[in-house]
């Protein structure tokens, strides 16, 4: 270990469903972690480059992450100056959110151990997990709105379960009768929650079919991914709401964020793509 003084930032990030916490450090250390025993928790590197980390011996490479038991003590060595992050669920709520995404619970383990997840979505976990984090320190007001809590809230879920998924599950049952059986209930799903932007963990529950069903039969159907299926509504949803408004008494950014759009740059960009126009534009032709 090299001596110096040590100097740490955490942050800590309590959304509706997922815990989150953000390290980074200025040395090599051992730290020890005592989990409450109610949440189901993994740990990650979130910077490329970093040397392994190890929890209680257990090497854990960049490319891994670490899924950790609810209540036994942890031992966690870095070997360098780190930045790495954690994430937890109510067991729960792990349990229920394999069950709507991947069509099977997910549970925590007795005792820490490594798992490689598929690139995509350790990918997809730090990107968001960096994103909230960059929320907090930057635009705490904009996290702190309620839907872009839940938006955030839905993708961390999502990509931690994927993370801990594996392959994806098969079934072999009548996949054409399935399949139109699941895109009647979709429909009507999002007929009775016309109103209200949906994400993908809360429509798999929703539909009752797993993420691997759900993107199967848009696919089939719709010639798009789900997600791809709810982002267009959310944007329609929004759009709405701006042609709707009164521009003296909203903004964009208070419209873009409660339908879940926390990057109000991009969230234009893509909105003139799509539409045409600018988001301001709509609105001000509003009034």
């Amino acid at each position: 270990m090299r001596s110096g003084e040590l100097r740490a930032e955490l942050t800590i990030i309590e959304l509706p469903r997922a815990w989150m916490c953000r390290f980074d450090e200025n040395l090599p250390r051992i730290l020890r972690v005592t989990p409450s025993g109610k949440r189901a928790w993994i740990v990650f590197v979130t910077a490329a480059g970093q040397p392994a980390m190890q929890i209680n011996g257990i090497e854990i490479a960049h490319d891994q992450i670490s899924r950790n038991g609810l209540d036994w003590e942890c031992y966690l060595q870095s070997s360098a100056a780190s930045k790495w992050g954690t994430m937890s669920l109510a067991p729960e709520e792990l349990a229920a959110a394999g069950e709507a995404i991947i069509g099977h619970e997910l549970l925590p383990p007795t005792f820490p151990r490594a798992v490689t997840p598929p690139s995509a979505a350790l990918s997809r976990l730090r990107k968001v997990h960096d994103a909230v984090g960059h929320l907090a320190s930057t635009a705490p007001d904009i996290l702190a709105k309620p839907e872009v809590a839940r938006a955030m809230d839905q993708a961390l879920v999502e990509a931690m379960v994927f993370c801990l998924a594996g392959s994806p599950f098969k079934d072999g049952r009548n996949v054409q009768r399935h399949r139109a059986t699941v895109m009647r209930r979709l429909e009507e799903v999002i007929m009775a929650e016309r109103e209200e932007p949906l994400y993908m963990p809360e429509l798999a529950a929703l539909v009752g079919a797993s993420y691997w069903t759900l993107r199967d039969c848009c696919l089939e159907y719709l010639g798009m991914s789900p997600k791809r299926y709810l982002w267009l509504r959310r944007m329609h949803l929004a759009r709405r709401a701006l042609r709707g408004a009164d521009a003296e008494r909203t903004t964009v950014t208070a419209i873009a964020s409660d339908y879940g759009f926390w990057e109000l740059g991009r969230f234009s960009v893509a909105y003139r793509s799509l539409f045409g126009e600018s988001p301001s534009a709509t609105l001000k032709r509003a009034a």
